[in-house]
């Protein structure tokens, strides 16, 4: 089993023909450490630093420098599109007081299926539906795997 334990910038490589890519729900990339099986069926290990957070997208390089990409698999989620802008920010502030991982895009809100959330939304007025897709949450202010570096004149 190949041990992957660096992230690695798409930016900084060329992507080799025997990339590996991996699909995995939101909770499975929170985890530290895992093991799973590639899409081509090969079976691997992540171990990464615990609070890191892998992302769509994502890279990840294994001692031998073998390349393995993070999707971000489809899940069962909860969707809202919301077009009037207080009912949005409504939902998104009920939703936020629960601490609740939110995906927030323009006109929309996702977080994983919970029909009690789903009921506190409906009665603010707003539609809900279910479905499965990807679910990239907001990292939050002091998340690791967003956190920005800026050079030392943006001080």
């Amino acid at each position: 089993m190949k041990i992957f334990t660096q992230i690695v910038s798409s930016d900084s490589m060329s992507f080799p023909s025997n990339l590996l890519s991996l699909k995995l729900t939101f909770d499975d990339r929170k985890r530290a450490r895992l093991k799973s099986v590639s899409e081509c069926g090969q079976t691997v290990g992540i171990q990464i630093e615990r609070g890191i957070i892998l992302r769509d997208n994502m890279y990840l390089k294994s001692d031998d420098g073998q390349i393995l990409k993070i999707l971000a698999s489809n899940e069962s989620v909860s969707s809202a599109h919301v077009h009037n802008a207080t009912l949005f920010a409504r939902a998104c502030y009920h939703l936020g007081n629960r601490h609740v991982p939110l995906q927030i895009g323009v006109n929309f809100l996702r977080y994983q299926y919970d029909s009690v959330l789903d009921e506190m939304l409906q009665q603010l007025g707003v539609d809900v539906i279910h479905e499965n897709a990807p679910f990239e949450p907001e990292g939050g202010a002091y998340s690791v795997a967003h956190a920005h570096h800026h050079s030392p004149s943006h001080a």
